[in-house]
């Protein structure tokens, strides 16, 4: 028995089953022409726009169209569900687009969000350098005032949509002497001079997705490209990694189910010592594990879900959300994998390449030593 997920109402199933036919015939398909590619093309990206999968939250009067985050949740999930890892449509619609559209000026919202409701912009974010990543207060690009501009110079790391931005979110040092304090998040558009982008990164895992160094060079944008308070980003990334880390904690959750799927039709077929694997106790006794586990995860998710919808997710609750969904994930992934045998080895399964692209998943979003310093920190307080 599995238990109905009853958060959805009518409307989201039809959303999930147009969802699901463009994941598994517009997607799934041409992933691994991605991979090889290190990249997806801009064509897909216009082709979700225009079938409504991109930034769902956002407003009407912006173009979007004004869904609940329901809607965002479900093609998170279904994108995880058949293994694409290429495409960063919740990077750009549930982290950049919220961004502008709480901290954004009015003229700010209505020139980006409804061409990253479209998909004719992609977006990123910028916050890890090559001396900085889960401490950001540690960073070292600047963009110091200069008349009505600001100078931007330093470098990025580990940027999702890299090489494909029109437009990045760009955390740098406003004011280099006071910390946290000192961090302003500033818009960059792609074509900026001084803008370069580096190499592509070559990764574990990942391979379809764009995720390069970024450097600045005296980029000069004007003071207008301030996003919310200048020396408060800091304090507006942090109001928006609840979301972010509950979009992972989602995908996990799709991930697991997709595992065992996977597993489980593996197994039935594969036939060893004149039986199939499935009927060996063994593999009888670690299915029923990852399916208890599967059922558990999602249970915990949806709660999360239902809290946010409502906007009580605290940042202690997402980051036990995304910290266990992340490390069971990597924990069930290798049981899967085991249970493949040599062919689980092989890039060709579904389940080799969740194996090396979920990896990555412990240390994104706040690797799990920080979930657990955020978690022990409000646990120990006084």
């Amino acid at each position: 028995m599995t238990l109905e997920r009853t958060i959805f109402r009518e409307e989201h199933h039809i959303f999930r089953a147009a969802a699901r036919k463009f994941s598994e015939e517009r997607i799934a398909p041409f992933h691994q022409e991605w991979e090889q590619a290190g990249q997806v093309p801009r064509e897909i990206w216009r082709e979700a726009g225009e079938n409504g999968f991109l930034c769902c939250t956002v407003p009407e009067e912006y173009g979007g169209p004004g869904a609940d985050f329901l809607f965002s949740a479900i093609f998170c999930e279904e994108i995880a569900r058949v293994g694409a890892t290429g495409p960063a449509f919740h990077l750009h619609s549930e982290i950049v687009a919220p961004y502008i559209l709480h901290y954004g000026t009015e003229e700010q919202k209505r020139t980006w969000l409804p061409k990253l409701v479209t998909g004719e912009v992609i977006a990123a974010v910028a916050m890890t350098e090559p001396g900085a990543g889960s401490d950001l207060q540690g960073i070292r690009t600047t963009a110091l005032p200069d008349g009505d501009d600001y100078v931007l110079n330093g470098q990025k790391v580990f940027i999702s949509n890299g090489q494909l931005a029109d437009l990045v979110v760009v955390a740098c040092k406003t004011d280099p002497e006071a910390a946290g304090k000192g961090i302003s998040l500033v818009l960059v558009e792609g074509d900026r001079a001084g803008f370069d982008r580096g190499r592509n990164l070559e990764k574990i895992g990942y391979k379809a997705q764009d995720t390069s160094e970024l450097f600045f060079n005296d980029v000069r944008v004007p003071k207008s490209n301030l996003l919310g308070q200048e020396g408060r980003g800091f304090y507006h990334l942090m109001e928006q990694l609840a979301q972010e880390r509950l979009v992972i904690a989602l995908r996990s959750a799709s991930v697991i189910e997709a595992a065992l799927d996977w597993t489980v039709s593996y197994t039935k077929e594969r036939r060893a010592f004149g039986r199939s694997i499935a009927d060996f106790q063994n593999t009888k006794f670690k299915l029923a594990e990852v399916k208890s586990q599967a059922v558990m995860i999602r249970a915990f998710v949806d709660t999360c879900l239902s809290a946010h919808l409502e906007g009580k997710l605290d940042a202690n609750t997402a980051a036990m959300a995304k910290l266990q969904s992340t490390e069971i994930l990597c924990q069930i992934l290798d049981e899967c994998l085991q249970l493949h045998g040599g062919y689980g080895y092989m890039w060709e399964y579904p389940i080799a390449r969740a194996w090396a692209d979920n990896r990555m998943t412990r240390i994104a979003g706040g690797s799990s030593e920080i979930m657990k310093q955020i978690i022990s920190k409000e646990l120990l307080a006084d």
